[in-house]
């Protein structure tokens, strides 16, 4: 029996870890990227529109199921200039034909090796966009239950997305960010500003924390309630391989399990 099995049968709490990977083709971030898969439950992999492509593709994929890792799908904003991650303006017909396009793209990747996709997660200023405008929000659920509606959605918790993934019948997974600031409507503060990532392994173990207990700690001090069923730790974060391990034993000394993602 699995941790997963397990973990449903005693009713044990359980958390996801994921990371957004196959979006640097440094050997630096490849090298990072084999570091964490062993120590993650799921993964996103960019779809070649902000970045990566059908060789990156593959190979974090291939890797993902090596090490039984729930493999998801990252679709965002078709702007490798600025990664995707810049608000753009945008319509929702134009934002479900982006989300159908690139989940078409990573499943023909993935059919190659016979490989199931299991989630999706929005990418940069989409991410952030769906998490408050229902129109956009609306429009990724739709993509994402006429692709398939057996796939998780992810959303940021507390979210537009929640509701309006939960509306369109999928099932939805909430995520929280461990090594992201919060501002106090429970949104993250964007890259751009100083303090959006978590510096320190002390600023992650505190924030771990307070998730982990219900609420979360906004960068004006503000504390904003939040229900994680999943955590996401950048690749890009400074320190990402020492925050993982960090994230790891906090969770497993406070008794919740590490497994594959669930909608709850």
């Amino acid at each position: 029996m699995n941790l997963s099995d397990y973990a449903m049968k005693h009713s044990m709490p359980t958390i996801d870890l994921n990371s957004d990977m196959g979006e640097y083709q440094s050997q630096e971030f490849l090298t990072r990227e084999a570091q964490l898969l062993p120590l993650i439950t799921s993964v996103n992999i960019a779809c070649g529109v902000h970045a990566g492509n059908p060789d990156l593709m593959r190979r974090t994929a291939r890797l993902a199921a090596q090490y039984g890792v729930a493999i998801g799908a990252h679709p965002g904003f078709p702007h490798a200039s600025d990664f995707g991650r810049q608000d753009r303006q945008t319509s929702p017909e134009e934002v479900e034909s982006l989300i159908s396009a690139q989940l078409k793209t990573l499943i023909e990747v993935l059919a190659s090796d016979h490989l199931a996709l299991s989630h999706v997660k929005l990418h940069g200023a989409l991410y952030s966009l769906a998490a408050k405008d229902r129109a956009i929000a609306d429009a990724v659920s739709r993509a994402v239950a006429s692709f398939d509606g057996q796939l998780l959605l992810f959303a940021l918790a507390g979210s537009a997305l929640v509701e309006s993934g939960r509306t369109a019948g999928l099932p939805v997974v909430q995520e929280g960010f461990a090594d992201r600031a919060y501002r106090s409507n429970g949104t993250l503060v964007p890259r751009s500003e100083s303090g959006a990532l978590l510096q320190s392994k002390a600023q992650v173990r505190n924030q771990l924390r307070t998730i982990l207990s219900g609420y979360v700690t906004s960068a004006d001090g503000q504390r904003v309630a939040l229900h994680a069923d999943s955590l996401c730790l950048h690749i890009d974060t400074p320190h990402a391989v020492e925050f993982v391990h960090l994230v790891r034993a906090e969770i497993q000394s406070a008794g919740i399990g590490i497994v594959r993602p669930r909608a709850r």
